[in-house]
């Protein structure tokens, strides 16, 4: 993988600070956007509607994933209708459990059936995604998002994982798996090489995209002449005769 644009996964930026969506809107290899209630509470959102609005208004012609926040089904289905009316190109983020540990299946199924395009979130195991699977609507779009950056940070390789999740949206050909909270670049590379339709990315990563197909060697000179112009910006120095050690001389 040597360019950006050999690319088959689509990559959509993750993120709820606004001006930085509307830099990454500008880029046209972004091809979505995702927010969720936490970056938003970093991002310093303090009405959520009102910013939700205002991104889709400036963002319409991209799909723009913004999730529910209640607990209890019955407002979370409240909060989805209300959030799919703001415009045609928004996702409903549903998280895949309730914080009871609930199965949000039928609500999943409620919204699929009437037409909502759906961003289930949250998902961490092969079980969860067959559940979801066959929650959708075979003629609604939907997306279903396995964080396998949180997978992987319990030791657990998630490519695997995600592999068999490609083979498992099959049954719903509307239906796109998102490869999410990925870490490094290398996990676009593995998406798109399992065949996963989408990854979530942050402005950062985005940023470090420059660095796909890079030669090593040149890498390597460039960070060497970073370590040795950083040290003579800092005006370090070592005088060598202030040693009262003697010299190591190696074991033969």
């Amino acid at each position: 993988m040597t360019s950006v644009d050999q690319l088959r996964v689509k990559i959509f930026a993750d993120g709820a600070d606004f001006d930085g969506m509307v830099k990454m809107y500008a880029n046209p290899q972004i091809r979505g956007f995702t927010t969720n209630p936490t970056l938003m509470r970093k991002a310093g959102v303090a009405d959520y509607e009102a910013f939700a609005r205002k991104v889709l208004k400036t963002i319409s012609d991209r799909p723009v994933s913004f999730e529910v926040f209640a607990d209890d089904f019955e407002t979370m289905e409240q909060q989805a209708l209300a959030i799919a009316s703001w415009a045609p190109n928004v996702n409903v983020k549903i998280p895949v459990t309730n914080t009871k540990g609930e199965f949000a299946g039928p609500l999943i199924k409620r919204l699929s059936d009437a037409g909502v395009v759906v961003n289930v979130t949250a998902l961490f195991t092969l079980s969860q995604v067959e559940r979801v699977v066959d929650c959708l609507h075979s003629n609604t779009a939907a997306l279903v998002s396995v964080f396998a950056g949180r997978v992987a940070d319990t030791g657990v390789d998630p490519v695997p994982v995600m592999a068999e999740a490609v083979n498992l949206l099959k049954a719903k050909p509307k239906a796109e798996l998102i490869w999410a909270s990925p870490r490094e670049v290398l996990n676009i590379v593995q998406a798109h090489e399992v065949g996963c339709h989408i990854i979530t990315v942050t402005n950062d990563m985005i940023a470090k995209l420059a660095l796909l197909g890079k030669n090593h060697d040149r890498y390597s000179l460039e960070t060497v002449e970073m370590f040795y112009r950083d040290a003579k910006s800092a005006g370090y120095s070592i005088d060598p005769t202030a040693t009262n050690a003697a010299p190591r001389i190696a074991a033969v």
